[in-house]
């Protein structure tokens, strides 16, 4: 498994990844290119047990907790800051929309709780499912699927949506 191959078929949601849990641009670079130094040092212990990908993903967090522990920080950074590469093709009345909601999920993502932001980018955004998801944040799934629910609660509270009763 040629790390080059790797790193083409997954860089990009590495990125997005820690991005999403850090909020800076250079830092979610910084952090994706130690991942896969990280992963081309320790190949060879890679065992198959679980994707490439969730096995990536898992490196990349552990490598963003040891960053916050190094910094001291406890709580992750708010996500006000925007993906500055997505390209709209819309008028500006419906791009003006498009930003307006985009910055709106980032700052409600930004509020939570870590442990349903993580659930959340992992399950809604990443598309892994709960067994990857448990694996990656070491938690049971039943964790996973208790963090994600009340994430998406506390999500719609705070983009104003209504409770069910």
């Amino acid at each position: 498994m040629p790390i080059e191959r790797i790193y083409i078929l997954y860089s990009e949601n590495i990125y997005q990844f820690i991005y999403f849990l850090v909020g800076d641009e250079e830092l979610a670079k910084d952090l994706t290119q130690e991942t896969f130094m990280k992963a081309m040092n320790s190949l060879s212990q890679f065992r198959g047990q679980a994707s490439e990908r969730t096995w990536l993903t898992k490196i990349a967090r552990n490598l963003v907790y040891d960053h916050f522990r190094r910094k001291k920080l406890l709580k992750f950074i708010p996500l006000l800051k925007e993906h500055e590469q997505i390209d709209y093709t819309y008028s500006p009345e419906r791009w003006l929309h498009a930003k307006t909601e985009q910055f709106e999920l980032y700052e409600a993502l930004g509020k939570l709780p870590h442990n349903y932001r993580e659930a959340i980018v992992l399950r809604k955004i990443e598309q892994f499912s709960i067994k990857e998801s448990a694996q990656i944040l070491g938690w049971t799934e039943a964790k996973v699927k208790n963090s994600t629910e009340r994430g998406m609660r506390k999500m719609n509270e705070l983009l104003g949506g209504e409770r069910d009763a």
